[in-house]
């Protein structure tokens, strides 16, 4: 069955007055998809489309990955699984959030499956089964050391325990990898060990612990399903290591004015930064209600995140604000850098990692932050 998918607008739809543009990357999308497939082995691949698909939009990128033959799917809230089953009529999806007090019933109608992360939302799932005389299908989440959601040791001793299981059909039990960013961290093995232990004890079924940086680990983590995120965006799972996941997003900012500014002069509020030399300082039309943070913000004597004009590298000076940034294109051509130019904040030669380590944080925050203001294009075919 074919996806429901949106329009999409082609690259040359650009209008004159935009000033921040970003784009999606399809084609780049299924690759990273492929690869992941790939070194997946004999495990199924799934995708995580939570968060409007980590804010790139799951209305074009989960049947794009559809497309790409993803068939299983999972996200956070019973909200975006209603809205991804309309886009795609005949995945399997499953809700990380599981079963909120009373809303089993809701799930029936869309074919969707909780991931249940406690006894309690056990026995509500079978009872509910049982009361519809249906064998509907659920995952349930095992706490393997995250301590955050999932069933521990007295959990599984309460369901195994109980009649509960001839009501519904367990079609996946899985956990969740706290440390898998970092190869060498012992707990990765620890949680491996304890996952095993526990779903020993509840009947068989496919078993799933896996996210991008899991998947990095080796065939001992993949199990029945992996179920990568950041990796299908073009993020990096890994601290160290190959990046080997093409750069899926590009965000553009547009050049407003150029100046020359005298050395000794300060640049932005709060007078952050002096310039030492003569400079020639652009003003682009983004600041961190567009997802450029705050943090990003330099003081004197301090490296800032170097973007490009025209391929050419220029650091960005002086304070982020709400709808500017302001760069150092002192060593770029006035041709090149010149008001109405584009800015590559995020791209191939920016990635979403080289940006979150400027601002303190991690790829996934980088993309869930992009704001709505840039207008959006997305490339495939």
């Amino acid at each position: 069955m074919s996806a429901s998918r949106p329009p999409e607008h082609a690259a040359g739809e650009t209008e004159a007055s935009e000033t921040a543009l970003l784009t999606i990357d399809l084609n780049a999308l299924a690759a990273n998809f492929r690869e992941l497939v790939r070194l997946a082995a004999s495990a199924e691949c799934a995708a995580v489309v939570k968060a409007d698909a980590y804010g790139l939009g799951m209305a074009h990128v989960a049947p794009a990955l559809w497309d790409a033959g993803c068939q299983t799917f999972f996200v956070a809230t019973l909200a975006e699984a209603i809205a991804l089953r309309a886009l795609l009529p005949a995945a399997v999806i499953y809700v990380f959030a599981g079963l909120s007090p009373g809303t089993a019933s809701l799930f029936r109608p869309h074919d969707l499956r909780p991931v249940l992360n406690s006894a309690d939302e056990i026995a509500e799932w079978s009872a509910f089964c049982g009361d519809a005389g249906a064998k509907l299908p659920c995952a349930v989440h095992l706490d393997s050391g995250m301590n955050r959601l999932g069933l521990g040791d007295a959990d599984v001793d309460r369901v195994t325990g109980q009649d509960l299981w001839t009501a519904l059909t367990l079609a996946l039990v899985m956990s969740h990898l706290a440390c898998a960013d970092e190869p060498s961290h012992p707990k990765s093995e620890s949680q491996r060990a304890l996952f095993d232990r526990l779903r020993a004890r509840l009947p068989h079924a496919p078993a799933s612990l896996a996210n991008s940086a899991g998947i990095l680990l080796g065939s001992a983590y993949h199990y029945d399903l992996v179920r990568p995120g950041i990796a299908l965006y073009g993020g990096r799972p890994q601290r160290k290591g190959e990046h080997r996941f093409a750069p899926v997003v590009e965000l553009l900012g547009r050049i407003l004015q150029v100046r020359d500014v005298a050395a000794g002069e300060s640049v932005g509020y709060g007078a952050l930064r002096t310039l030492t030399r003569p400079s020639r300082v652009a003003t682009v039309a983004v600041g961190y209600a567009d997802g450029i943070f705050r943090s990003l913000s330099t003081r004197d004597g301090e490296d800032g995140l170097v973007v490009h004009v025209d391929g050419l590298p220029a650091p960005v000076i002086g304070r982020v604000s709400m709808d500017l940034i302001t760069i150092d294109v002192t060593d770029i051509s006035e041709a090149a850098a010149r008001r109405g130019a584009w800015v590559e904040l995020l791209g191939g030669r920016v990635t979403a990692h080289d940006m979150a380590r400027h601002a303190g944080t991690i790829d996934y925050e980088v993309l869930t932050n992009l704001g709505r203001r840039a207008a959006r294009r997305y490339r495939s075919g």
